[in-house]
């Protein structure tokens, strides 16, 4: 289906450039500032008109307590958050200042004058409100989530319009999910990401409209259940049409709100050796049979669970059959956008090269992606473990204490009961709106005990919202003796720590194998770090497959059914990366890695 692609016109792109003097991506080289981030940004709910706003903002950090700035201070380029290089600011933000945008757009003429007018953000860290023409038309809390505000009585249709948005981020001071962020930056923490930082556009909608899509494959039965949330319309129904790239009908379903579809024999499941996908079209229609709103999707036929093999070890299971999850910790971060690739085809180059490697896994480290990252995972074939972004840490360092071992009294975050709240809103909107994807294998509530709270509660809590896959209580611990995966960490070499008759064991971590490559380091000095160190990619390559004849061993022996390696690139002064940071050189010797990972893979 083709898109029909709008792009607001802000401010001339004359004056802008990257700020600072850090290393950059080649994407960054060729920056599109009248049209970053074109591409359509919900993958799963894809309707023909759209209007992106991104593009050179007017920005202003002001005192926390003021209601509106005085003046604009200059240029920003959204998406990317001020800290970061490809906004062209460069400055940060504290508990005690708020950051605000200003831009105007104009309706399309095209755009039918009955339907609403939906304004969406893709994610902004952390708290938000929105003015249009003056009037507050919306506010959200979360950094991780798209959230969509009706902005229809608050614009003119002939005109321009203006947008304003007001920011406030703590970053690590209080309980927000902040993964990686920390207001100094240092060793595994990096720079605070603040503000807008994924994709901002206008779509007009009917009077009543899709909210959400969720397909729910049975492979047992071979339909697929498609979940739908829309506005209110007394006696509509919703009609799901599997559609072949033609746009041929091959099956079709109708129902109130969740009709079954049967799929056509032979199914073509999803595997990472073969990631087949459906397309559907779903139609909302009135009591009269009238087609209200038409959308597009797709899905995967998968199935993840967890079995016992002949040896009394509980495997992943994959449709049925036994796999080997094996991947990289993947922490999604830039030297230029931070949280933000620069392009979406920067965002696809990781996973395009872990598949490369041989490998079939990313674990998303305590941070979560733009939809656009799952979707391209399900097309290419890459399972995903996904973090709940850590936060709250005002107890201490997240490690105090920390339990390795099976509970033995390690110290648990205390939260304040706001904190809490806020934890079960956030972590609930990123499984809501994530859970969609066919590639997300399991989620993971907890990282290394960082603000590790109420962990029964908390895995009951996450299978209830989606029974569908697999929970790993905490990464790396504290452990309980609760949820699917007993997750142990250790580095540089993966070793065996113990084992537990009912649950899948993996290696949730390990490696972190230095090597710092001059000119494409974060910073040129002995800070930059690894949990072991080499200068040679010869030397990194050889340690890195001497891990996974370990690994290898471990798998076979004492039950290992997944590992994750540390990790896709360098971060900062991290430099323990295959890739460097600014994903100019591969450090390892690419045929080697594939060799081996794809021994690991097949090693039950």
């Amino acid at each position: 289906m083709a898109l029909l692609l709008m792009v607001a016109c802000c401010t001339t792109a004359k004056s802008y450039q990257l700020a600072g003097d850090h290393i950059s991506t080649a994407w960054a080289d060729n920056i599109n500032v009248t049209q970053p981030w074109n591409e359509y940004p919900r993958p799963l709910m894809q309707r023909q008109q759209w209007l992106n706003l991104n593009g050179l903002w007017q920005y202003a950090i002001t005192d926390k307590e003021s209601a509106k700035p005085i003046a604009w201070q200059g240029e920003i380029l959204v998406p990317f958050c001020v800290e970061s290089a490809l906004s062209g600011v460069g400055k940060s933000l504290d508990e005690n200042h708020a950051l605000c945008y200003r831009t105007t757009f104009q309706i399309p003429k095209k755009w039918d004058k009955k339907q609403r007018v939906m304004l969406n953000f893709g994610a902004v860290d952390w708290s938000a409100e929105v003015w249009v023409n003056g009037t507050k038309v919306g506010e959200h809390t979360g950094g991780y989530t798209a959230f969509s505000i009706e902005v229809t009585n608050a614009v003119v249709r002939k005109g321009e319009n203006e947008l304003v948005v007001r920011v406030l981020d703590a970053t690590d001071v209080g309980y927000q999910p902040c993964g990686k962020q920390r207001s100094k930056a240092r060793g595994i923490w990096y720079t605070p990401v603040s503000g807008i930082w994924q994709t901002v556009w206008l779509e007009p909608v009917p009077s009543a409209a899709f909210k959400s899509i969720v397909c729910t494959p049975n492979l047992k039965d071979g339909t697929v259940t498609v979940r739908t949330c829309t506005d209110e319309l007394p006696g509509s129904k919703t009609e799901v049409r599997l559609i072949n790239p033609k746009g041929k009908v091959l099956a079709s379903a109708e129902a109130q709100s969740s009709p079954v579809l049967t799929v056509p024999q032979p199914i073509n499941l999803w595997t990472p050796d073969t990631p087949n996908l459906y397309d559907i079209e779903v139609l909302l229609k009135d009591a009269k049979g009238k087609v209200i709103d038409r959308v597009r999707s797709y899905f995967a036929m998968r199935e993840f669970g967890m079995a016992r093999d002949s040896e009394g070890f509980m495997r992943f299971t994959l449709n049925g059959k036994p796999i080997f999850q094996f991947g990289l910790l993947d922490q999604g971060w830039w030297p230029d956008g931070l949280y933000t690739a620069p392009s979406p085809e920067a965002l696809y180059y990781d996973i395009d090269k872990t598949k490369q490697w041989g490998f079939n896994l990313i674990r998303k480290h305590v941070k979560v992606e733009p939809e656009l990252w799952y979707a391209h995972c399900d097309r290419v074939g890459i399972i995903v473990w996904q973090d709940m972004p850590s936060g709250d840490y005002e107890h201490g360092q997240p490690w105090d204490d920390w339990g390795h071992s099976y509970y033995r009294g390690a110290t648990v975050c205390q939260r304040s009961q706001e904190s809490i709240n806020n934890y079960y809103k956030e972590w609930g909107e990123i499984i809501d709106q994530f859970g969609a994807f066919g590639c997300i294998a399991s989620w993971i509530p907890f990282n290394e005990a960082w603000g590790q709270f109420n962990t029964w509660s908390v895995v009951n809590w996450t299978k209830q919202r989606d029974p569908s896959r697999l929970v790993n209580p905490a990464s790396g611990g504290n452990l309980y003796c609760c949820g699917d995966i007993l997750d142990v960490h250790h580095y540089p070499e993966p070793m065996f720590f113990f084992a537990d008759p009912d649950r899948v064991l993996v290696m949730g971590e390990y490696g972190g194998i230095g090597y710092p490559v001059t000119d494409h380091t974060w910073v040129k000095s002995d800070k930059n770090w690894g949990y072991v160190k080499f200068a040679s990619s010869q030397e990194v390559t050889d340690t890195y497959v001497n891990y996974a004849q370990m690994l290898i061993d471990l798998a076979r022996e004492h039950g290992y059914s997944g590992a994750i390696y540390t990790q896709t690139t360098d971060c900062e002064t991290e430099v323990n990366g295959i890739m460097t940071y600014d994903r100019r050189v591969v450090k390892m010797q690419e045929d080697r890695l594939k060799t081996i990972n794809h021994q690991v893979i097949k090693a039950f």
